[in-house]
């Protein structure tokens, strides 16, 4: 039964880092015409809809009021605080420094792991770990160049999303993961609203097309609700050292639609980088269950 759940969740975790890795190429056809918070707000807006619709079909009832403070939590700090950072970070330094940094989450998420949740840090796990971020480094790190302040914003924003991880594989033993990732995204609908208000009242300019429209439906339901949704449920079924050793698929999968979408070129870094990658992965899951 537990090699089963394991299984399922090395499933989840896939799918979760194959959706986020498409949000780098989605994201092109409504950045470029929308203000970066105002994709964020709508984004959120579109994934609570369908989760809080899943949640009243499926009557799983509510948040206790006296646990409000937790989903606050997971909403502004993970949600709001952490990939507003991320986005802003990419801004700054550059979608490749900005990558780069962002793979670094298993070290962080594993630390933190370790400390809050006295998980064990296995040198299995953590050579699996440093060998996906050297074939991250590989296709990504040589052409990566950006702004101190971006690279530093993009790290603030990794410490924050390695924290509420950990946060959440606590909370989740209390509330399903739908519930708890429903709510926290439903913060960060709010904390949204005023920079997104902002965005617009300075002069942005939005000029939302079909394409936009059907990029930020893709957003919201698939690599914000849904992706989230699987991380949640992850990080309820297994270590989060684990789930954060399946990071540098993210990148990953963003190259490899970035070559079939965008037109991007294969060179020998990012054949190597994906083995490596693949390695790192493997050798975190043969650990875990100790073949």
């Amino acid at each position: 039964m537990q090699k089963n759940q394991e299984k399922l969740a090395y499933l989840y975790l896939l799918l979760t880092f194959s959706l986020w890795g498409s949000l780098y190429v989605v994201s092109k056809f409504a950045l470029g015409k929308l203000p970066v918070f105002t994709v964020s707000l709508l984004r959120y807006l579109i994934a609570v809809i369908v989760l809080f619709s899943i949640i009243y079909i499926k009557k799983l009832g509510r948040i206790q009021k006296k646990d409000y403070r937790y989903v606050a939590v997971v909403g502004f700090a993970g949600y709001f605080l952490s990939l507003g950072a991320q986005l802003i970070g990419t801004k700054l330094a550059g979608a490749s420094m900005a990558s780069l940094v962002n793979s670094m989450n298993p070290v962080f998420i594993t630390i933190a792991a370790a400390i809050m949740l006295k998980e064990k840090l296995t040198v299995k796990k953590a050579a699996g770990i440093f060998l996906s971020l050297a074939g991250v480094y590989i296709i990504v790190g040589s052409n990566a160049q950006g702004q101190i302040a971006g690279i530093f914003i993009s790290l603030g924003s990794v410490v924050l999303w390695s924290i509420v991880s950990v946060y959440v594989r606590k909370i989740s033993q209390k509330y399903s993961p739908l519930l708890i990732t429903a709510y926290g995204m439903l913060v960060a609908v709010f904390c949204n609203i005023p920079v997104a208000a902002a965005e617009i009242a300075l002069g942005q300019s939005v000029h939302a097309d079909k394409s936009a429209l059907l990029a930020l439906l893709y957003m919201g339901i698939f690599c914000t609700g849904f992706a989230h949704l699987l991380w949640n449920q992850s990080l309820s079924m297994t270590e989060a050292g684990i789930c954060s050793a399946f990071y540098p698929i993210q990148p990953l999968v963003s190259v490899i639609l970035g070559i079939v979408f965008l037109h991007e070129t294969i060179t020998a870094s990012f054949l190597i980088g994906c083995i490596v990658i693949v390695a790192g992965v493997l050798v975190c899951i043969v650990n875990v269950r100790r073949f």
